[in-house]
């Protein structure tokens, strides 16, 4: 059965967990699943990385807080296609469209 599954990453590239997430998405990926990230505060530090580029590139459906951008000074200039920036307002729809949506904070 297809799911429609959500993950928050709220932490930068050096964390443990930025590592975990992309692992969990892959694995939703494989396994069939609609994947939806929304990357929030520090984490959005990892729309530059070349794991969340991948996941994009793969299929993941990237959405990128534009507020956490301009407090955490990452550039919006030249964002990849498959990157969307957004507000609070998508991360809403993502929680009540998803089961499950599991954040990483």
């Amino acid at each position: 059965m297809k799911r429609k599954i959500g993950f928050l990453l709220a932490l930068p590239p050096t964390h443990q967990s930025s590592e975990t997430v992309t692992g969990l998405a892959r694995a939703a990926l494989d396994a069939g699943h609609e994947v939806y990230l929304y990357l929030i505060d520090e984490g959005v530090k990892n729309m530059n990385s070349h794991s969340y580029r991948d996941l994009a590139q793969a299929g993941v459906r990237m959405f990128v807080c534009a507020y956490g951008c301009q407090q955490h000074h990452v550039s919006t200039v030249n964002v990849e296609k498959e990157f969307t920036l957004c507000g609070l307002v998508v991360l809403s729809g993502l929680i009540d469209a998803c089961k499950p949506f599991i954040s990483f904070t």
